[in-house]
């Protein structure tokens, strides 16, 4: 086979990889009333505590409107709310409520072991060397 052909093949086997991880998550988090992206914002939070609106966009990768957007649902759904910053109300935080903390903490655990879940049909080692070639495409190191 041609370089060119494996890299084809190489291409639609992650398009369809990505739609299949994708169509898991979506239907995992929808269980529990979120969407993905309003998922990765609690997942966020969680781990990393209070964030600015700029710096939830860079990490979960959507443009500035809408992780506002995706915040202000949040918000309504009480599970987050913004907070001006004491040494300059210019910067807006969001944080976890309780609400949003109890949730995140109880379905954290069983999101966690789906996404392991779907890679069992890997050894240990392909999952390593998965992870050396996403860092290679992708041009920078994931943490």
């Amino acid at each position: 086979m041609s370089r060119t052909h494996d890299a084809l093949d190489a291409f639609i086997g992650i398009k369809r990889t990505n739609e299949m991880l994708n169509q898991a998550v979506r239907k995992d988090v929808a269980q529990h009333g979120l969407k993905v992206n309003e998922f990765a914002v609690l997942e966020l939070l969680y781990h990393k505590g209070p964030q600015v609106t700029q710096d939830i966009k860079e990490k979960i990768l959507v443009a500035n409107s809408s992780t506002t957007y995706i915040i202000d649902k949040l918000c309504e759904k009480g599970l987050t709310y913004r907070q001006a910053w004491d040494q300059d109300k210019r910067v807006i935080y969001t944080h976890l409520t309780p609400k949003g903390h109890d949730l995140i903490v109880s379905i954290f655990p069983s999101h966690q072991e789906m996404i392991t879940n779907l890679f069992t049909h890997l050894s240990d080692q392909e999952i390593q060397t998965l992870k050396l070639l996403l860092k290679k495409m992708n041009g920078y190191h994931l943490t």
